[in-house]
């Protein structure tokens, strides 16, 4: 790492929980009712958030591009000087080509699109939204024709896609996605923690397909492919492609959520939502791995968990 490399300060402000999907795994489905944030307020956030030096925010809801405000948001924050301004989506909106350009005109630097399917029959089940997968693509082919290169994506991983992941994989390579995510579901709150059984798959099973994921990105030339929230121990080999450990090197990361306020996101998680066990310890990989979901522990135990 070079002398003067300085970690990034990364704010994800939430604009609220209203979203035009509904996924299954949703970790705020159970917070839909939420009153959204104002304008006023989360332009004051982002002065905040400027005041505070950080380099990147990253603005989300539920879906915050299905605001009326959205594009006034990321012009406001690239006026004062951030220097990159994201957006986690859906991307149904981006369907709407005059929409897609008025977005990319107002300044957004990245675009992170959520893909749970390699087809409508998958994503669209998971989203319980009829049409959702042929808008995403759609977006995702509207952002290519207006030049947009900085899409990333990013998949959550549960029984019903995890098989298809490989398949999902060479969707993201068609389209020639540099940056993805597979996301080993949150159990912590919302859907996957009521429907644990049926949507939460045991780690062993869902990290064969993504570390196959991760396999057909680098056949691709896409050494950016990673995953996320998962122990070591079944990624021997694959510990470039950690988000955790890349995230500890690079960020400081804050959430400002209309419910909380979390100053410290690594910590936290580490306290509150995964684990290690016993079975850990002397363990090679201690150190680097935050263990798995401590609801996964309460309901699948760690037997699983295969310490080196």
């Amino acid at each position: 790492m070079k002398k003067n490399f300085q970690k990034k300060t990364k704010i994800v402000i939430f604009t609220g929980y209203s979203c035009n999907n509904n996924c299954r795994f949703c970790i705020n489905s159970n917070k839909r009712e939420f009153v959204e944030k104002t304008t006023e307020e989360i332009i004051r956030e982002i002065y905040l958030a400027k005041k505070k030096k950080a380099n990147i925010i990253e603005i989300i809801g539920g879906e915050s591009t299905i605001r009326p405000d959205y594009t006034q948001l990321v012009s406001v924050a690239k006026k004062i000087g951030i220097k990159e301004v994201l957006s986690a989506t859906n991307g149904r909106i981006f369907s709407d080509f005059s929409a897609a350009k008025k977005i990319i005109d107002s300044g957004i630097n990245g675009l992170i699109f959520s893909v749970h399917g390699h087809n409508s029959k998958t994503h669209d089940y998971l989203t319980r939204s009829k049409g959702s997968f042929n808008e995403l693509i759609k977006g995702i082919e509207n952002l290519k024709k207006l030049g947009f290169r900085s899409i990333n994506g990013n998949t959550t991983v549960v029984k019903q896609n995890m098989r298809f992941l490989p398949r999902i994989a060479e969707l993201y390579a068609k389209y020639k996605i540099r940056n993805v995510e597979y996301i080993f579901v949150d159990p912590t709150y919302g859907g996957a923690y009521d429907d644990f059984k049926k949507l939460v798959p045991k780690i062993s099973k869902a990290s064969v397909y993504m570390r196959k994921a991760i396999d057909i990105g680098l056949d691709n030339g896409y050494d950016q492919w990673k995953v996320r929230y998962v122990p070591l121990c079944y990624f021997k080999g694959y510990e470039k492609h950690i988000s955790e450990i890349n995230e500890r090197i690079l960020f400081f990361t804050e959430h400002w959520a209309p419910d909380f306020k979390n100053t410290d996101a690594l910590a936290s998680r580490q306290i509150i939502s995964r684990k290690k066990t016993n079975r850990c310890k002397g363990c090679s990989r201690y150190n680097a791995c935050e263990g798995i979901w401590t609801e996964y522990i309460k309901r699948y135990g760690d037997s699983e968990l295969k310490p080196e």
